[in-house]
């Protein structure tokens, strides 16, 4: 193995913890590097790769190589880090993120495990969500056991949770890390096997947005790329969803996206708990690939259970998904502000678009017989996005008659992709 896993902890209080570690993968024939992000005292035990290197990489000051850096450069690490331990953190999490993108870079990084209390975690995770998808990320936490979405986003970290603190070498702690080393050297080896048997695999990534009631639409074009020739790539429209698809677009892995289901959208504006963010579609349109959406879900805002409805809503039409999931139906004001967002951000496009509107109902619960079927709501999205968009030749909206999960509306998306992949291939 040419690359090696990347050990990080901050030493100076889990250097023995990290070392247990690298000693189990040794074990388990997987070389790897030991990496101190100590904001405080010397490290437990001497690392492989200092905090002065890892600041470096942050152009803090000057320590051009691996070996021990001279007093100067440890004078200055510690003038850096200063006292401020939140500051502290801040500085090492960012050099931490620029060196390990570059390892990544350089073919030097097989995969990555953490070690952390709330500070480290903290720390190390902001790193890990800059590297790519895919490669192996693992973070053993005392936070693991609650609310991780911070941590995680969008990235594939996995979370194990320390159950007691890492805080020295015990029964419990021994057989948590030893199976940290291990779900990690598992990883590491069968990423390498997927890699290897699909080396030749040169279908073109499409990223395609779905939600449970536009899964019918989204299945039948996924189906229809598959026999095109394309790799397509579902992304639950769960706010994390959106922003792993656009960041696989800004990383180059997704060539081509279908937007289908832009529900998260309703999330920012109105306040469910799917929120796009304010960012949503600029990664896609600066990409500059070829782009065509629709308008799956906007007419609901996600909450959880009944019970969990924000006050100010509690009087609205609701509709209980399941036990966990409680859908809330937009109002035509709240699809007007919809539609401003998307013509907003659209209208900042230089590439080209295609904005597909179903209007037979934008999901399976807006059709007639159905909970969600209100044309007036309706009406008010696809009016204010004809009335905002600035149309032309390479930005086209086209109203269509069907409801987004019809068969013929699948196919109108399907043939505009096919289009608007044929002009790019001709103007590159």
């Amino acid at each position: 193995m040419d690359s090696l896993v990347y050990l990080i902890a901050t030493m100076d209080t889990k250097g023995a913890e990290l070392a247990y570690v690298q000693q189990c993968l040794q074990a388990a024939g997987v070389p790897s590097r030991t990496i101190d992000v100590g904001t405080a005292a010397p490290p437990q035990v001497a690392p492989d790769v200092s905090r002065t290197v890892v600041l470096a990489a942050g152009e803090q000051f000057s320590a051009p190589s691996l070996d021990a850096p001279p007093a100067d450069s440890v004078a200055a690490a510690a003038a850096v880090l200063g006292s401020d331990r939140g500051r502290a953190i801040a500085i090492m999490a960012a050099a931490l993120t620029k060196y390990l993108q570059r390892e990544t870079a350089a073919g030097r990084v097989a995969g990555v495990l953490g070690l952390g209390g709330s500070g480290g975690t903290s720390l190390i995770t902001q790193a890990m969500r800059a590297l790519p998808i895919g490669l192996p990320k693992l973070m053993v936490s005392t936070v693991a056991s609650g609310n991780v979405a911070a941590y995680v986003d969008c990235s594939d970290i996995a979370m194990l949770y320390s159950v007691v603190d890492i805080a020295g070498l015990n029964a419990v702690s021994r057989r948590v890390l030893a199976n940290a080393a291990g779900a990690l050297a598992g990883m590491v080896q069968a990423n390498a096997r997927e890699v290897d048997s699909h080396s030749t695999d040169t279908r073109p990534a499409v990223g395609l947005t779905m939600f449970g009631v536009t899964t019918p639409c989204v299945d039948r074009v996924r189906q229809a790329l598959t026999a095109l020739g394309y790799d397509p790539l579902v992304f639950h429209a769960t706010g994390s969803g959106g922003r792993a698809m656009e960041q696989l677009v800004a990383s180059g892995l997704i060539s081509a996206v279908l937007d289908i289901t832009t529900t998260e959208v309703a999330d920012e504006v109105v306040g469910g708990t799917f929120p796009s963010g304010p960012q949503r579609f600029d990664k896609l349109l600066a990409a500059g690939i070829p782009l065509v959406l629709s308008l799956g879900a906007v007419d609901m805002v996600n909450f959880g259970a009944r019970d969990t409805v924000p006050t100010q809503f509690q009087d609205r039409q609701l509709h209980v998904h399941n036990a966990q999931v409680t859908l809330m139906r937009t109002t035509p004001d709240e699809n007007r502000r919809i539609a401003a967002f998307i013509a907003e951000k659209l209208n900042r496009a230089p590439s080209p678009w295609r904005l597909l509107i179903p209007a037979g109902g934008v999901s399976l619960l807006d059709v007639p017989g159905q909970p969600f079927h209100d044309p007036e709501a309706d009406e008010a999205l696809f009016s204010e996005l004809q009335a905002r968009l600035h149309t032309s030749d390479h930005h086209q909206l086209i109203r269509l008659p069907y409801d987004i999960n019809a068969p013929e509306f699948a196919q109108a998306l399907v043939d505009h992709f096919c289009s608007l992949v044929a002009e790019a291939g001709k103007s590159g």
